[in-house]
Order: C-alpha cells, then sequence, then structure tokens
C-alpha cells in the first residue's frame, strides 16, 4: 500500500511573469506629462529673464550710464508710431530681411544637397562656397553699390548672400551626415537612389537645414543694419544712423529692441517648424 503524498498549495499561478530588473517602464501620459512640465519651466525662466534684463537696464540708466530708460524707450516708439515713421521702417527692413532670406535659403537648399549628393557638384562648388563663405558680405557691399547702385537690390543682394552662405553649408554637412546604414539597408529593400535620397537623406537633412536657416536669419539681420546704414532712405538701420547724428539715444534704442524682437519672433517660427518637421527626433 503506497502512501500518496499532498503538494503544500503554492501562489496561484499568473498569466504574465514578473518583470525582471528594473522598475517599471513610464506610462505615455507620465512622460507627456514631464514634457510638458518641461515647457512650462523653460517659459517661466524665459519670462524671469526678460523681466531681469529690463531691470537691469533701468537700474543702469538710473545709476548714470547714459542709457535711456525703459518707459522712455516705449515713449519715444509710441512717438514714432504715431507719426508713421516707425511703420514705414518696419515695412522696409522687414521687406528686405524676408526677401534677402527666401531666396538665399531657396537657392541654398538645393545647391547644399547638390554638393552632398554628388561628388562632381561637389567638386565644382565647394571652392568657390568656402571663399565666399570667409568673406563678409559687408565687404562686398561697396563693390555692390558701385555695380547695383543705391536702389534696393544692392541691400537685398548681401542680405542673400548671407542667408545663402550660412545655409548651404548646414544642408550639404546634413547630406553627408546620413547614416551610411540607413542607406544601405534602404538598397537591399530594392529602393533607387531618388527613393533613398527623399525618402532617407532629406528627412535626414531636414534639422542641419532648419538650423542653417536660423544662422542665416541671424546673418540676414546684421547684414540689413550695416546695409541701411550705407544706402538707404528708411529702415531701422537708416532711422538709427539719423538718431546717431542728433544724439537721439531714444531713437536708436528703439531701433534695437524693434530688431531683437522681430529677429525673435522670426526664430520662434523656425522653431516651431522645426519641431513640426522633426517629430520623429529624440530630444531633451
Amino acid at each position: 500500500m503506497t502512501a500518496s503524498t499532498t503538494r503544500p498549495p503554492g501562489p496561484p499561478a499568473t498569466s504574465e511573469a514578473p518583470r525582471a530588473g528594473g522598475p517599471p517602464a513610464p506610462s505615455g501620459r507620465g512622460a507627456s506629462r514631464r514634457r510638458m512640465s518641461r515647457r512650462t519651466t523653460v517659459r517661466v525662466l524665459n519670462v524671469v529673464s526678460v523681466v531681469g534684463g529690463i531691470g537691469i537696464w533701468w537700474l543702469l540708466a538710473l545709476g548714470g550710464f547714459q542709457f535711456p530708460t525703459p518707459p522712455e524707450v516705449v515713449s519715444k516708439a509710441v512717438e514714432l508710431w504715431q507719426a508713421g515713421t516707425l511703420t514705414q521702417d518696419v515695412l522696409a527692413s522687414l521687406g528686405r530681411v524676408l526677401t534677402g532670406f527666401l531666396l538665399g535659403s531657396a537657392l541654398a537648399i538645393p545647391v547644399g544637397f547638390l554638393m552632398g549628393w554628388y561628388s562632381v557638384a561637389r567638386g565644382l562648388l565647394e571652392p568657390w562656397i568656402q571663399f565666399f563663405r570667409t568673406i563678409p558680405p559687408l565687404a562686398l557691399l561697396p563693390l555692390v553699390l558701385v555695380l547695383m547702385g543705391i536702389g534696393e537690390l544692392p541691400k537685398v543682394f548681401v542680405i542673400f548672400l548671407a542667408a545663402f552662405l550660412a545655409c548651404v553649408i548646414s544642408t550639404f554637412q546634413g547630406v553627408v551626415s546620413t547614416d551610411r546604414t540607413l542607406i544601405n539597408a534602404a538598397r537591399v529593400l530594392g529602393a533607387h537612389d531618388g527613393t533613398i535620397f527623399l525618402k532617407v537623406v532629406v528627412p535626414a537633412s531636414t534639422p542641419f537645414i532648419l538650423v542653417g536657416m536660423r544662422t542665416g536669419l541671424g546673418s540676414a539681420w546684421a547684414t540689413l543694419v550695416a546695409a541701411e546704414l550705407l544706402a538707404a532712405q528708411a529702415g531701422l538701420g537708416y532711422r538709427m544712423q539719423q538718431a546717431q547724428l542728433y544724439y537721439d539715444l531714444a531713437t536708436i534704442f528703439v531701433g534695437i529692441v524693434i530688431i531683437g524682437i522681430l529677429g525673435l519672433v522670426m526664430d520662434r517660427l523656425l522653431l516651431l517648424a522645426e519641431t513640426r518637421l522633426t517629430g520623429w527626433q529624440e530630444r531633451r
């Protein structure tokens, strides 16, 4: 007669094994909440920085530096706006910057793609790109004024050149930095050069292009002010030059602040476009 053994009751069986090692992965809602908190923190810091900068400016003006106070600058801006001068200058400068910047970027992107994708185009164009990149566009301004006169064309041309040289290098770098593994994998899957270029190279180069456009935008504004100082009848740079002759510091500060605000708004628009077009890219 055999004795029957009874097993002690064990824990109930589960259909899913326990996760090995480490804390559980964060949920999508938690990650989204953290990203929102990070953006809120950045915006608050932006506001604190702006308010602090204005406060330091105000203290310096009250402390003996030859600065107009913020209320004096605001008052002068209102006066120029009511006279129609500020609106005319802003439209003139903004039109020149947008025209030169958009034309320069529109040409820089295909040229950068050609240089990065085709070795023949790189060999023919790269020496000239590097040659003119080391020459400040403003150094060409006297020659441009002699050849093109003192109308709108020379101002737009030097802005175009500044934006083009900044953007073409970034686009070229984006193409040559494309991961070769992705290109080889696409070839193995039977993709042709055109498909690889459109589906792999262009998306991989987009962050570089947008960084180049942001850099070119800053160069365009810097070049604009110098161009208007030499040959213009309207514009923020021209107005600042005229104010300098009469030691009108408030008007000079109005021009500086307006240029900074316009440049910041345009840069934020490009940054928004970068976020929308490169949503697949990991960010901090």
